[in-house]
């Protein structure tokens, strides 16, 4: 073999107190605790936890820098032990929605990326569904559109005609269609009443983007996806509402799903608001009071998988006059896991198995790469995260995607991430990024994912 990792093994079904990995030319050639196989290098984490590589389904990595901002975007991945980012197909300064700009990201992944990057695409109304299948063939792992227009062409609004005919296009394959889902007649005639009011702060921005425009974007959404016979998946539900109706549409035989993203079930708009102010604008707004309906949603299997929806934007993006013309978005790859962690340990034993599911395993699945990702298995790629167990302060300064600030700072982790392993080789060993860019490799959508067929 060529590497052995001892540690606290975490599997599918178990965690493997005093367990091993043995990795043989970057694939997990076989699990287990007690005799291991010889190998030419031995690593040995005594109890700390080893996670399989986060797979976050919801990342910005070319907001700020364009295509070149995917080295400081996969360098703090590494350093959050996320091995593996699908990355949004509304990039800087154009969408992913012809397969040249998919060429172009996927040279652009092989010279810049410290991680594994997998690809959504999109369609505008400039090319409509002439390039569905020429995305598909190229190896994206969804798609994905917005109700809610935040610019004429990074980030256009996609009205219901076209989601309908995306809808049909892909109603014959596997792959999802996600969506920003914001009502946006509702949003813009809020927001303009709360400016004309004086209205001003974070709460102020949750109530002029209220839920009933998130659930109206979220109800007709999956109601075209019905009728289409294809799969419908918001990618950020922020209330136990949101995912209730994505559940019944579920039962009604729909292929429907939901996203969380973690920031919505760590910050609350009433608690947090007045002390980050800006610095937890996200659309859809963090709420008040939604956390407890969050959870109800977790408990009843409502919620696909947990992503981080990590944005690229510097601070200064944040720093204006009023709430409404701050940047939206947080950064978050360094912060998924431990935060993740920490709520999963607040909530009984198995914090580690629930972990792996969530971020893992189920992404995995999810965008059809879980002949490669998602878990500690044999033929998987040995992809690892190490958790060092305790209590540990973000420090925001010590972020490593070139932004260095997060809604994060200060919090408290029960777990920061010791070490990062990508196919086998070390990424992060707790201190430096030891990989180089270019490391990373694109990751094409191979397997039927959540409605297989």
């Amino acid at each position: 073999m060529d590497l052995l990792i001892r540690g606290a093994i975490v599997t599918p079904g178990a965690v493997l107190d005093g367990g091993w990995v043995a990795v043989k030319d970057g694939r997990i050639a076989a699990v287990g605790q007690g005799q291991a196989p010889a190998a030419a290098r031995v690593q040995d984490y005594g109890a700390a936890l080893v996670v399989p590589g986060v797979v976050d389904g919801q990342t910005h990595a070319t907001s700020y820098k364009g295509l070149p901002g995917i080295a400081d975007t996969t360098r703090s991945a590494v350093a959050g032990g996320v091995t593996t980012l699908v990355d949004m197909p509304y990039d800087n300064p154009l969408p992913l929605d012809r397969p040249e700009r998919l060429a172009d990201k996927v040279a652009a992944i092989r010279a810049h990326s410290h991680a594994d990057m997998a690809l959504y695409g999109t369609a505008t109304r400039e090319t409509g569904v002439e390039n569905i299948s020429a995305l598909i063939g190229g190896g994206v792992c969804a798609f994905k559109i917005s109700s809610f227009e935040s610019s004429p062409t990074r980030f256009p609004r996609i009205a219901s005609d076209l989601t309908l005919d995306l809808f049909e296009a892909l109603a014959g394959t596997d792959l999802p269609l996600g969506l920003h889902n914001e009502n946006q007649e509702i949003v813009m005639t809020r927001m303009a009443r709360a400016r004309a009011a004086g209205q001003d702060g974070i709460r102020a921005h949750a109530t002029a983007r209220p839920v009933a425009a998130e659930l109206a974007a979220t109800a007709e959404f999956m109601a075209l996806g019905l009728a289409a016979a294809a799969h419908a998946h918001p990618v950020h539900l922020t209330t136990g509402e949101g995912f209730g109706i994505t559940d019944a549409f579920a039962c009604m035989g729909a292929r429907a799903t939901g996203e969380l993203c973690v920031h919505y079930l760590w910050f609350d708009a009433a608690r947090d608001g007045e002390r980050l102010g800006a610095r937890m604008k996200v659309n859809p707004p963090i709420r008040v009071g939604a956390i407890g309906g969050l959870w109800q949603a977790m408990a009843a299997d409502q919620v696909a998988f947990v992503s981080s929806d990590h944005s690229s934007w510097p601070i200064d993006n944040k720093l204006t006059a009023s709430i409404f013309d701050a940047g939206a978005g947080v950064p978050g790859l360094e912060t998924l896991l431990p935060a993740f962690f920490t709520l999963m340990e607040g909530q009984g034993p198995g914090a580690a198995l629930r972990t792996a599911d969530y971020l893992c395993a189920r992404p995995a699945r999810f965008f059809g790469i879980d002949d490669r990702k998602g878990a500690i298995v044999p033929g998987r790629d040995a992809d690892f995260a190490v958790l060092e167990q305790g209590r540990f302060v973000w420090d925001e300064a010590q972020a490593h995607d070139g932004l260095n600030w997060s809604p994060f700072h200060g919090e408290t982790f029960t777990a920061r991430v010791a070490a990062t392993w990508l196919r086998g080789a070390l990424a992060w060993d707790g201190a430096e990024i030891v990989n180089r860019a270019g490391t990373g490799q694109y990751v094409p959508r191979t397997t039927s994912g959540w409605y297989g067929r």
